[in-house]
């Protein structure tokens, strides 16, 4: 057999692969039906997609359904850290996709290897973070001839695409698929939440139970990894810059401060902004000996790096797996997980299979929507259809066993209808 186009850590862990993509399988109920629908209907007969995504065994699903509908995939990876080096050669061996990632990459093979999934001249684009229309728009254009639009899963991805639409510069339509109630709620709320203090406690062995959890952003992501570290017996503390957001966390009983009244205070300090410089200088000389740092806000630029590495008279890398642990002039230490980057998929597995199912389940029918119908769409960031969203919540409710009631002909027609 031909193996297509690849570039990774070791073909020969594909075994361990196919086992870990079968065992996320089992608690993608959704992803399967929209598998076995795409095998049936061909959706994306002929096409050619790229894609920039965390090479886990949840995207492999992802990936396996796209084939099923006909298109040809290449892939690489958003993340250095996130790859799972298993997962990437199943890819390759047993799934037909054309994989360029393995786990520590440099950021010069990062990017070498979107240029090279861009090499393939895809119909459509699927990207986490941005960095795939990026790469195309700033470094290759050359490369946009022939696309006909993408997907962007993530909060920080979209408001990049948001900015690029406002100053004309974006080429493509690229459905927001982040910006649906069930990805928002699922993936961003449950998932980010769950993984993010998964990968905490895997790079630190630490007890949360009593100690000042500092969150900073009350997004989607910021509400579910609150909620979790206080079910743990944490304190919780919230910093913020949206006054709705702020005032939504003193509501549910959360402490709302300002970074530099939370940085004496914390023991533990995790970012999920999407911004940068969330944690500054003045920030990291008021911390107390042993907090952790970490961040799930996508780019490792939430906590400056660079003033950390600056304050160290020593560092001691790997002193736990995922963790580093930089020494400051006084003798306090500073704990910084998984480089700064997501700590959730640096340190842990990322998101559970069951929360990916629905967020590539939608992923999955919006690929297939946009192929039918980019010829109609201008360049922008679209919406997902809301017929798709409450689709693959319905879905979700049917793998569940549970049953919602029915609208009437007569609530229908009283919704319908502005008399009394």
């Amino acid at each position: 057999m031909t193996l297509p186009s690849h570039q990774v850590a070791d073909l020969g862990l594909s075994g361990a692969g196919v086992r870990r993509v079968d065992w996320a399988e089992r608690s993608m109920p959704v992803l399967r039906s929209v598998r076995e629908r795409f095998a049936a209907e061909r959706p994306l007969d002929g096409l050619r997609v790229a894609a920039c995504l965390h090479v886990t065994a949840e995207t492999a699903n992802l990936l396996r359904a796209l084939r099923a509908g006909g298109a040809s995939v290449w892939l690489a990876a958003s993340n250095p850290l996130s790859t799972q080096d298993d997962t990437a050669a199943a890819l390759v061996t047993e799934y037909g996709v054309s994989v360029h990632a393995w786990a520590g990459m440099d950021p010069a093979a990062y990017d070498r290897n979107l240029v090279t999934v861009l090499e393939s001249r895809p119909h459509l684009l699927l990207d986490d973070g941005c960095d795939l229309v990026n790469t195309a728009h700033l470094a290759r254009p050359d490369l946009l001839d022939g696309v006909l639009g993408g997907c962007e899963q993530t909060t920080t991805g979209v408001i990049r695409l948001r900015r690029m639409s406002a100053e004309g510069e974006l080429r493509l339509p690229m459905v927001a698929v982040n910006d649906t109630a069930t990805k928002r709620m699922f993936d961003n709320r449950y998932g980010t939440g769950q993984s993010t203090i998964d990968g905490i406690l895997r790079a630190t062995n630490a007890l949360l139970a009593g100690r000042t959890v500092v969150v900073a952003g009350f997004g989607y992501c910021g509400r579910g990894l609150a909620e979790r570290a206080r079910g743990m017996g944490a304190r919780v503390v919230v910093t913020e810059v949206d006054p709705v957001k702020a005032l939504d966390a003193v509501m549910q009983g959360y402490t709302v401060t300002t970074m530099e009244e939370a940085a004496p205070a914390g023991d533990v300090f995790v970012t999920v902004t999407g911004n940068r410089d969330v944690v500054r200088a003045e920030h990291l000389d008021l911390m107390k000996d042993g907090a952790i740092l970490a961040n799930s806000g996508h780019f490792d630029l939430e906590i400056d790096l660079n003033a950390l590495e600056s304050r160290a008279v020593e560092v001691n890398r790997g002193v736990r797996e995922q963790a580093d642990e930089y020494v400051l002039a006084d003798g306090r230490r500073l704990l910084l997980l998984s480089e700064g980057r997501l700590v959730n998929l640096g340190a842990a597995e990322g998101h559970p299979a069951a929360v990916m199912d629905l967020s590539f389940a939608v992923q999955a029918l919006t690929t297939a929507w946009l192929a039918r119908n980019a010829s109609d769409l201008e360049p922008g960031v679209v919406e997902v259809p809301a017929e798709t969203d409450t689709e693959v919540a319905r879905l979700e409710l049917a793998a569940l066993g549970v049953r919602i009631d029915a609208l009437t002909p007569g609530q229908e027609a009283y919704l319908r209808s502005w008399h009394a």
